[in-house]
């Protein structure tokens, strides 16, 4: 048992081993570019090692079928190999040199290629892969290369075709290695090209996924899918009745300069990161935040039943956090809480650092309740109220005056009220 034990480690580290190795040699000649560009001379790289391990193997299988026959061929192979080795080399002079070696050392032995075992070698198939292969080798920004390489590919192709006939006294054994050849040369051509096609597309379905994440990180589901439909589309709506959430840190500035800005924005980020969590699990949705402030809406974009519920057990959940927090920590933080209900606008603005917002008159009146409470406490407006009704319990406070809202009643919102106990009979 433990020399299976052993094996298996013995197995793993080799194979940790391999792969450091495989990531280093991907790597090679691509530092001090930015990412997008190493990520392109990695592929280079590998691309390379396949093509030097490929051409090597062709090189072995010639010397040993007739060494004195094609030794022209064995040393053109061996040249080749050496050459694209270099590339990850040549990436240190700029990030195109690599790929300009790679397809002149190409070229070169293409046309060798084909002048040695005729056009029916199959060796100048592989000058159509310059119709996909440059894309991935010099990227699509270098769009006057690409052309270049593409029409000096097709230019070789027929020169190549038209220049090096087949003999018409081949014997039985030449033609032999000939079709052997021409196979090797359109399997090659055909994998190079759909790999090429097949990276092209990933890439296109990476930057796809990641504008995604990002989008669905900034706005709301539905309103991406609307925005993706039609990205020159308006968004804005209005509902009846929606629920607004803000909280607010007390005496932030003063623990902040306590803390100083790296301990302030981890201390920050920690919080909302918890409260994005605790957004996500009663499904509403969080709006933005504001320095210390954090924003939530409930009932739209997706208007639901039991919105302000939702909303109202969000709010006990981050005084939970809160506590938490100050369980596990040296110091004591307090958030105070305001919600309000009513009618409310929705949309999207902006066209780059675009963002969903609300507007109303609950917004207003929960930024104001929020200042109006106390810490460790939510308050909350008559409408509100109304909506959770029976669902939780409360504690009255007196008139208050809101700017710009003039008086507004509201209560201290405290647990959910439990439901009956049931007795036996």
């Amino acid at each position: 048992m433990f020399e299976r034990l052993g094996a298996r480690q013995h197995i793993c580290t080799a194979t940790r081993k391999v792969r450091e190795l495989g990531r280093t040699l991907a790597a090679a000649g691509t530092a001090g570019y930015p990412p997008d560009v190493r990520r392109r001379l990695k592929i280079l790289n590998v691309m390379c090692y396949l093509i030097a391990t490929t051409t090597l193997i062709y090189a072995a299988q010639q010397a040993l079928s007739d060494y004195q026959a094609h030794a022209p061929m064995v040393w053109v192979n061996v040249m080749l190999a050496a050459a694209v080795l270099m590339v990850p080399l040549a990436h240190r002079i700029s990030e195109i040199s690599g790929g300009l070696l790679l397809v002149g050392a190409e070229y070169a032995a293409l046309l060798a290629f084909t002048q040695f075992f005729s056009r029916e070698g199959g060796a100048s198939l592989q000058y159509i892969i310059a119709a996909a292969a440059p894309f991935v080798i010099f990227g699509l920004q270098r769009i006057r290369l690409i052309a270049l390489v593409v029409i000096a590919g097709l230019a070789l192709h027929l020169f190549a075709w038209f220049r090096f006939p087949a003999p018409t006294d081949l014997t039985a054994t030449e033609r032999s290695v000939i079709d052997a050849n021409y196979a090797q040369a359109a399997i090659t051509t055909v994998s190079l090209i759909a790999a090429s096609v097949y990276y092209a597309f990933h890439l296109a379905e990476q930057a796809k996924a990641e504008t995604d994440a990002v989008l669905h990180n900034v706005l709301p589901d539905v309103i991406v899918e609307r925005l993706k439909a039609d990205p020159n589309t308006l968004i804005a709506d209005n509902y009846e009745c929606g629920s607004v959430l803000f909280a607010d840190i007390s005496g932030f500035v003063g623990i902040a300069r306590r803390l100083g800005a790296a301990a302030t924005v981890d201390l920050l980020s920690r919080i909302v990161t918890e409260f994005d969590s605790l957004a996500t699990q009663h499904g509403v949705e969080k709006i933005k935040t504001i320095g210390d402030a954090y924003m939530v809406a409930s009932g739209l974009p997706v208007q639901s039943d039991g919105h302000t519920v939702k909303l109202a057990r969000m709010a006990h959940d981050m005084l939970a956090a809160i506590e938490r927090h100050n369980a596990a920590s040296d110091f004591a933080i307090g958030i105070r809480i305001g919600i309000a209900s009513g009618p409310v606008t929705a949309g999207v603005i902006g066209k780059r650092k675009f963002s969903y917002d609300v507007w109303g008159d609950p917004v207003n009146l929960a930024n104001r309740l929020e200042a109006r409470s106390q810490t460790g406490r939510i308050l909350i407006c008559p409408r509100t109220h109304e909506l959770l009704g029976n669902a939780f319990q409360y504690e009255a406070c007196r008139p208050m005056e809101i700017k710009g809202l003039g008086t507004q009643e509201a209560w201290f919102l405290l647990g959910e009220t439990l439901p009956p106990a049931k007795h036996p009979i």
